[in-house]
């Protein structure tokens, strides 16, 4: 598998992996993350203007992306029923990360690669997203707390440091 940063070209496959993702989190049961659209064509476009978006290919074809994303994540700025392992030092945040469901071993090549990139990595999920819970405790992230995004929905904060 490939990753590279995503290009304006590269929306529309980016588009059909995200659909493809909802439909993953809707047969598991996690009926209300990524609602009404989200994540739209614009956030994604914001995600690869900031140079943060990234696909991964497997022969030559889009089955996966996600945002790499330097601090400061403004949702993260308060964290209630718990604390940041540090909040100190600098850090990036994973979002949006979505594969198709017939790929494996996409959350281990998403991070190596951002470990390799950063030693201080935050990331939130929904609560109903049990699949992405497991993979992320499974790679020795410890949850922190509760955030809230900008929406007033609230995520499970976990964050590694190397």
């Amino acid at each position: 598998m490939n990753i590279r940063l995503a290009s304006t070209n590269d929306i529309a496959a980016i588009m059909q992996v995200m659909d493809a993702a909802r439909a993953i989190m809707r047969a598991s049961g996690n009926m209300h993350q990524w609602e009404d659209g989200y994540p739209s064509e614009a956030v994604i476009m914001t995600d690869i203007e900031h140079q943060g978006g990234y696909v991964i290919e497997e022969d030559d074809k889009v089955v996966a992306y996600f945002a790499f994303l330097p601090h400061p994540e403004p949702t993260y700025d308060k964290i209630y029923e718990g604390e940041w392992l540090d909040n100190s030092q600098p850090y990036h945040v994973i979002h949006r990360i979505a594969s198709y469901p017939h790929i494996h071993g996409i959350f281990s090549c998403i991070m190596d690669f951002c470990f390799s990139h950063s030693t201080n990595i935050r990331i939130d999920t929904h609560r109903d997203n049990h699949i992405m819970q497991h993979v992320i405790q499974k790679h020795g992230f410890t949850y922190c707390g509760i955030i809230y995004l900008l929406s007033g929905d609230e995520r499970l904060a976990y964050q590694k440091m190397l």
